[in-house]
């Protein structure tokens, strides 16, 4: 008789902010299987985008997902002018690095935050959750929101960052560096959490390789791929920075790397401040000419690939969106064989993933469009009449 079980983590489970479906296939304490089951989250962006102006899709895709909502309409933008050959001004180039970096630290700092909750080290959440709110704080005062940021549009950005910023920024900055550096140290020199992270969910190079992850994942495998240095954008050809890479491929190196790369965004937002140059942070742009291009952007969690096709009117003929989260869950098939039930959770969590920015939906029967929208929407309607005949009456 086997002694394998099934152990499932969803569609709605406390350590998963998303609705998704592990099913841990176990023997005893042990994983030996994955079976990863999405598409409960879709909405519909690209469709969507393709009824709506170049003007107002960048308000879209930046609620693709809340902690990258810089790194969307940034690679969207981006696509837009390479189709339709649009020059920004320079001093755009680098209020727009400047942007992506805070959301870096910002994405980061909240990733660390979870995986302590998820350790059950809560100290760990309230440090870099306290400080994430200087980050926020200096969205609110640049873009006047604290998320959400509608900074990017087409041919520049919305919004100047003014003379009478620049030492408030600075000065949080410093904070930010200082309080990250201490509990890097801290967290780095405890031996529990080593003992929780070190050599658990280990992704190996080849097997990164395999899945083509993006973004920390692949940098804590020892894979040195980052958009900002292999397809320079905005201002980091100008900038002077490091990519921070790992061997180890495990949660902790995940870690380390995300931890040191909101050292290397303070960085470069400081050279960004400092070298900025005057001028106009917008080319107006009047029409999109007929073209098709591709935006490449290196958000928090990895590249984010924005592909748009123009035919000469103001709103696209195809947008087609591929979030890093699309290309790291997979790589949990083999993250979490061979550890425990209790590192499950811990291993799925590891690479940031976002579900929403993942889920797609299509029918397609012999190559023609098997389902409408709306056919889609009424079987689903009717599927949960089924399931739950009580809520009708």
């Amino acid at each position: 008789m086997s002694n394998r079980r099934i152990v499932p983590i969803g569609p709605y489970h406390p350590l998963q902010e998303e609705p998704e479906f592990f099913k841990l296939i176990v023997e005893g304490e042990k994983v030996i299987g994955l079976e990863i089951n999405l598409g409960y989250n879709h909405r519909g962006h690209e469709f969507i985008a393709q009824k709506m102006t170049y003007e107002q899709i960048p308000y879209l895709v930046e609620r693709i997902c809340g902690i990258c909502s810089n790194s969307h309409p940034l690679a969207f933008v981006l696509a837009v002018e390479d189709a339709a050959a649009i020059e920004v001004p320079e001093r755009a180039q680098y209020i727009r690095t400047i942007i992506h970096e805070l959301e870096r630290i910002h994405s980061h700092l909240l990733w660390l935050g979870l995986a302590g909750h998820f350790i059950g080290y809560n100290t760990v959440w309230m440090w870099a959750w306290r400080y994430r709110e200087l980050v926020l704080d200096l969205f609110e005062m640049i873009t006047g929101n604290r998320n959400h940021y509608a900074m990017n549009k087409v041919g520049g950005v919305r919004r100047d960052i003014l003379p009478e910023q620049i030492p408030l920024i600075e000065k949080a900055l410093t904070e930010i560096e200082t309080k990250t550096n201490m509990f890097t140290k801290a967290i780095l020199d405890d031996p529990v959490i080593l003992a929780r992270l070190e050599n658990v969910g280990v992704l190996t190079k080849q097997a990164a390789i395999d899945y083509a992850v993006v973004g920390p994942t692949a940098r804590a495998s020892g894979i040195a791929i980052d958009v900002r240095k292999d397809d320079p954008h905005c201002a980091y050809d100008k900038i002077d920075w490091n990519m921070i890479y790992f061997d180890e491929g495990d949660v902790l190196a995940k870690a380390k790397v995300r931890l040191l790369e909101c050292f290397e965004s303070i960085k470069i937002i400081r050279q960004c401040l400092k070298q900025m140059p005057q001028g106009p942070i917008e080319n107006r742009v009047d029409e999109i000419a007929p073209g098709e291009g591709i935006g490449r952007a290196e958000a928090p969690r990895g590249e984010v690939f924005h592909y748009v096709r123009s035919d000469g009117t103001n709103i696209p003929i195809r947008h087609k969106i591929r979030a890093p989260s699309f290309m790291n869950i997979v790589s949990n098939e083999v993250a979490v064989i061979g550890y425990s039930i209790a590192d499950a959770a811990l291993c799925l969590a590891a690479v940031d993933p976002c579900y929403c920015c993942t889920e797609r939906m299509a029918a397609f029967e012999d190559g023609k469009e098997r389902y409408t929208g709306k056919q889609l929407l009424e079987l689903s309607w009717e599927k949960t009449n089924k399931m739950f005949p009580h809520l009708n009456k």
